[in-house]
C-alpha cells in the first residue's frame, strides 16, 4: 500500500501544486479545504503525513495539528504546516501545538519532495 499524505488547504491552487508535487513523488494523495474535514479524513484515513494551512475556515491548522496530535490513534502522523503566515510568533505556535515541522509560502516544489523523501522514504527515482 503506498503511504498516503493529507494536503489540507482552504485555496484550491495550493492543494493542486502540492498534491502534484507528492503524486511525482509516489505517494498517494488525500485531501481537505476545511479543518474539519482535515480531521475526519485523517482519524478516518490514518496518513501518514499532513501538510496543513494555519489559516482555514472553521478549525484552524493550529488546532486541527493540537488535535491530531493530543489523540493517540493520530498522534504518529507527521504534520507539516504549510502556511503564508511566517511570523516567529506563527512559528512558535505552530510548534507548540505540536507541528513536526513549519514551511512557509511560498514554497519550493523541490523542498517539499526533499521533505516527503526524508519523512517517508523513496518512492519514485528523481
Amino acid at each position: 500500500m503506498p503511504r498516503r499524505v493529507l494536503v489540507c488547504d482552504d485555496e484550491p491552487y495550493i492543494v493542486e501544486s502540492v498534491s502534484y508535487v507528492v503524486r511525482k513523488a509516489g505517494f498517494e494523495v488525500l485531501s481537505a479545504e476545511d479543518g474539519e474535514t482535515a480531521l475526519d479524513v485523517a482519524r478516518r484515513e490514518k496518513p501518514d503525513l499532513v501538510f496543513l494551512d494555519i489559516m482555514m475556515p472553521g478549525i484552524p491548522g493550529d488546532e486541527v495539528c493540537r488535535r491530531l496530535k493530543a489523540d493517540p490513534a493520530t498522534r504518529p502522523i507527521h504534520v507539516v504546516i504549510l502556511t503564508a503566515r511566517g511570523q516567529e510568533e506563527d512559528e512558535r505556535r505552530a510548534m507548540e501545538m505540536g507541528a513536526d515541522e513549519f514551511i512557509t509560502k511560498p514554497f519550493s516544489p523541490r523542498k517539499l519532495r526533499d521533505l516527503l523523501v526524508r519523512v517517508l522514504g523513496d518512492s519514485v527515482p528523481s
